[in-house]
């Protein structure tokens, strides 16, 4: 467990933010998409079928970390658990026609996703609380990652909200905090419990030419651990 990938943006560790690699702790802004707490697993046929979130039994990780945090942030939830203490602003994801297929019992696809706004370190003009074009990457074959893949245009329409300062994602996953953060010249601090999504990691933010969700960038000389 130690640091894994270093370029002149990112600093990706692998370990469990909650007992190590505090670093990211010294960052200005938290964005990050936690454990959701309610055992979420693919019901997709490919890749991901079956496959849990690790800490996705509860809450407790994603308010543990919150509770050390203290400052602003932006957390990727669902309406299915509580909020995390201190939201005040509630933003919601329209992930477009590909999202999953849901309830099939009832005639409506569950098409949002739910980021909480925590702080006040943010800053632009104000815009709609809907965040659309951001379409999910649903299939491997389109270029999944990770179960919970966050596109990275996403990523990058909240992070230039955020104030100047370094970024921290301490549950890293994919990576697209990290590779947006990148792409935005911000840098930024990532911690990533499964080695599998650490090596995923470090090849996105490694690429020459950017990420295929994301604009384009050239990456300076980097550190794979």
């Amino acid at each position: 467990m130690s640091l894994y990938y270093q370029d002149d943006y990112v600093t990706l560790y692998h370990g469990d933010c909650l007992t190590e690699h505090r670093e990211w702790l010294e960052a200005d802004v938290l964005v990050t998409d936690p454990p959701y707490g309610y055992d979420h697993s693919s019901n997709r046929d490919g890749k991901f079928k079956g496959e849990v979130i690790a800490n996705d039994s509860s809450l407790s990780a994603r308010d543990e970390v919150l509770a050390s945090w203290g400052k602003s942030a932006l957390v990727f939830g669902s309406w299915k658990r509580p909020k995390p203490a201190g939201t005040h602003t509630v933003l919601t994801w329209d992930k477009g026609e590909n999202a999953g297929m849901g309830d099939l019992a009832i005639p409506w696809k569950p098409n949002t996703e739910e980021v909480y706004v925590i702080g006040r370190a943010f800053q632009g003009h104000r815009s709609s609380s809907i965040l659309a074009g951001h379409s999910v990457v649903t299939w491997a074959s389109k270029g999944r990652e990770h179960p919970n893949m966050k596109p990275v245009s996403l990523m990058e329409r909240l992070i230039e909200k955020c104030l100047p300062g370094t970024v921290a994602d301490p549950f890293a996953g994919s990576g697209s905090t990290l590779v947006a953060a990148k792409n935005l010249g911000r840098r930024v601090i990532g911690v990533e419990l499964e080695e599998k999504y650490c090596e995923i990691i470090a090849k996105r933010c490694a690429q020459d030419v950017l990420d295929i969700f994301g604009a384009s960038a050239v990456a300076p000389e980097v550190v794979v651990m």
